[in-house]
């Protein structure tokens, strides 16, 4: 399944649990339990622009264009910095579309940060450190709470360097 996807399915109650992307949760507000930082999955939600667009802002009064697969996130962060932007939706390889003059600036995704060096960007501000969570249900959570605190004990175990 799909990062995206686990948050509707938890929410809905299609599954009681499951693991993802904190930039998935804070992207769809999902109504979950975060139970568990899972320890992996590191990497950050970036503003990056090729290196010689200005950043914060552009010159003349420009409203700067921001490609990302993160809109709402990207928009409040622009937001609560006082920046008028004007978000355009991607599905796809976000770094491209400076290159291609689709936008100013991105929001995307970072690791390593090679993909952004390859394509003549650099970050310019980070607004969220990501990694691997585990969620849950609420009303599952509730209803199933022996099973559930078994496998919280059992997985922070694991975390400890123990055996789950």
């Amino acid at each position: 399944m799909k990062p995206g996807d686990v948050p509707v399915y938890v929410e809905s109650g299609a599954a009681d649990l499951g693991v993802t992307g904190t930039d998935v949760l804070r992207e769809t507000n999902a109504d979950v339990l975060e139970p568990l930082d899972l320890q992996f999955g590191f990497c950050r939600l970036v503003v990056a622009a090729p290196g010689e667009v200005p950043y914060p802002a552009l010159p003349g009064g420009v409203t700067a264009r921001v490609a990302t697969k993160y809109p709402r996130l990207a928009q409040a962060y622009f937001a609560a910095a006082g920046r008028p932007v004007d978000i355009i939706q991607v599905g796809g390889s976000v770094e491209v579309a400076p290159l291609l003059n689709l936008s100013h600036w991105i929001v995307d995704l970072v690791d390593t940060g090679n993909t952004l060096r390859a394509n003549g960007l650099v970050e310019r501000a980070t607004i969220l450190n990501c990694g691997a969570v585990l969620v849950a249900n609420r009303a599952s959570q509730k209803l199933k709470l022996d099973a559930y605190l078994d496998l919280m004990e059992r997985l922070e175990r694991f975390h400890d360097g123990g055996v789950a």
